[in-house]
């Protein structure tokens, strides 16, 4: 604590009386000043003593002292100090009364002591409470970094909520609430949410205090100060740091708490040698998966990976919405992006989901704009993918292709399928897409591309040239002899025309085209054809576009 008004009057070799403000002497003394100006306000912080002489006051006017000692009292002065026996015998009447008006410590300060020792006695106070504070924050550190080394981040909150009367919070990278002490306090670190969010989108190291928000709970408290630190260095935010209090933090808490934010950064951030070192060795695990040597893998692997190439995984395939196309295989990992890039932000957000959930996973970064992962089936990351099933790309900021659950030893055609399914999900606009989806769904959404539709409008453009002249209704008749799979009765009751009316429209179609069509290859192209450019006519889709036996056509 700094020196008190009461610590001066008690101070042997001053021999300070109290003429006002007996009830005050608990104030704080920030500083010391002398100044005789009628109005030195301007010229002060608050919280200092202001000593005077009067030299230039006439302190025996009622009025004037009122005046006077009322802006020191606006003004947050924490007491006065008048010289007696320099310009007055005594202090004036005028001015203790006007002192006791408002509440103000006035001291008397005897002729033989000097402001200097005065000046003196108070700095050598505060000096003093900086060295033990700073005293006790060194150990404060010690006992921290013992807890963090022994127990980790959860014994290292508690013993800072303990040592700042309070409580902690650690949130992860996504801005999660990892750990929080006491027990009570991790409801009320939830309720920061959006504040850490804030927090995370600045350049660390940043901070921010939170005040006056209600907690109301187990602790009773009505209200807590909250100061937000975050996590990591350079532009990345690898978590943050809320430390909740009755009031401001001292200097032996500030101490503290940035000890442990410094701690809690060590252990969140990994160093860029260690994490390109594990990219390395997640880049060569997958390349020998993908080329059929799971047992090589399972050797290179070791433990780090847990038991994550011993059960049915996931293969997940990301890349920037914004960003160019994929190329193939698995290139060489690169440093992370010290930007709020989405791969990056994706590979934070996998890093921490699987930190929560306790599973280990694959993240095999390639370039700044894509991605590979591989996650446990069933576990928590690939749960945490349904959010993007409900986002577009451009809203996500990534597109990500999911394979169905496979095993090491058929890696490759997982990235096959996860790579498959990525593409579809960039035509669609799409966040996510899984496996799944293409192989239980229609094919012809697979077939939205602007080069399918190329293709299918130049294969069907003389047909609709030739109905467009006027000459008869080529296209409707070929999709109604499509769709009933070459049966000329069925197809010419659904046009409403003679089957030999019919047969003479399909061989127009031929000599058109210049293709037969007892080629089961162009009855298949002419269907998808008219399915993609969704021209309007009979839409009965057919069973199977297999070729029918020649006789049962005519």
């Amino acid at each position: 604590m700094p020196p008190t008004l009461a610590s001066l009057v008690q101070h042997s070799a001053l021999h300070l009386t109290v003429r006002a403000g007996e009830d005050r002497l608990s104030t704080p003394v920030r500083w010391v000043h002398a100044s005789e100006l009628a109005d030195p306000v301007p010229y002060m912080e608050g919280g200092e003593l202001l000593l005077i002489t009067a030299t230039t006051l006439d302190a025996a006017d009622p009025g004037a002292m009122r005046q006077y000692v009322r802006r020191l009292a606006d003004a947050g002065v924490a007491g006065l100090g008048f010289a007696v026996g320099v310009n007055y015998e005594d202090v004036p009447e005028a001015l203790v009364g006007a002192a006791r008006e408002v509440g103000l410590p006035l001291l008397a300060v005897p002729r033989r002591t000097p402001f200097l020792a005065i000046s003196k006695a108070v700095s050598a106070a505060l000096a003093a409470d900086q060295y033990r504070a700073v005293t006790a924050g060194f150990e404060v550190q010690r006992e921290l970094t013992r807890a963090a080394l022994s127990e980790g981040p959860a014994a290292l909150l508690e013993r800072l909520a303990a040592h700042v009367d309070g409580w902690a919070a650690l949130y992860d990278a996504s801005g999660a609430v990892v750990a929080a002490a006491p027990e009570w306090a991790a409801r009320r670190a939830a309720r920061l949410t959006a504040e850490v969010e804030r927090l995370r989108e600045r350049p660390a190291p940043a901070s921010a205090v939170v005040g006056g928000a209600g907690a109301g709970d187990a602790a009773g408290d009505a209200e807590d100060r909250v100061e937000l630190q975050s996590l990591g260095t350079g532009r990345r935010v690898r978590g943050a740091l809320a430390v909740g209090t009755g009031a401001a933090l001292g200097t032996a808490e500030r101490y503290a708490v940035h000890s442990a934010v410094a701690l809690l950064t060590l252990t969140t951030e990994r160093s860029r040698a260690l994490q390109a070192a594990e990219q390395r060795l997640g880049a060569a695990v997958l390349r020998m998966l993908l080329s059929g040597q799971p047992e090589h893998a399972r050797t290179v692997a070791g433990e780090l990976y847990g038991g994550l190439l011993d059960a049915p995984f996931r293969l997940l395939i990301a890349e920037s919405a914004a960003g160019a196309g994929g190329a193939g295989g698995v290139a060489a990992p690169h440093g992370a992006a010290e930007t709020d890039h989405p791969i990056q932000a994706l590979t934070d957000a996998v890093e921490a989901v699987a930190s929560r959930g306790g599973e280990a996973v694959l993240l095999v970064p390639d370039g700044e704009d894509r991605l590979a992962v591989v996650s446990p089936d069933g576990g928590a990351v690939v749960a945490s993918m349904a959010r993007y099933t409900l986002l577009e790309a451009e809203e996500a900021g990534v597109v990500i292709g999911l394979s169905a659950p496979t095993g090491p030893i058929a890696t490759a055609g997982a990235y096959k399928q996860a790579e498959q399914a990525l593409s579809v999900a960039r035509r669609r606009g799409r966040a996510l897409v899984e496996h799944e989806e293409l192989a239980a769904g229609s094919i012809l959404p697979l077939l939205a591309d602007d080069a399918v539709r190329a293709f299918a409008e130049g294969m069907l453009r003389a047909l609709r040239d030739h109905d467009a002249k006027g000459r008869g209704d080529l296209v409707a008749s070929l999709r109604a002899w499509l769709s009933r799979h070459g049966q000329w009765d069925a197809a010419a009751a659904d046009l409403g025309v003679h089957r030999h009316t019919l047969r003479y429209r399909m061989r127009r179609v031929e000599e058109i085209l210049g293709r037969s069509l007892d080629d089961p290859d162009v009855r298949m192209e002419l269907w998808l054809a008219l399915k993609t450019t969704a021209a309007p006519g009979p839409t009965t889709p057919p069973a199977s576009v297999a070729p029918e036996p020649r006789e049962q056509r005519e």
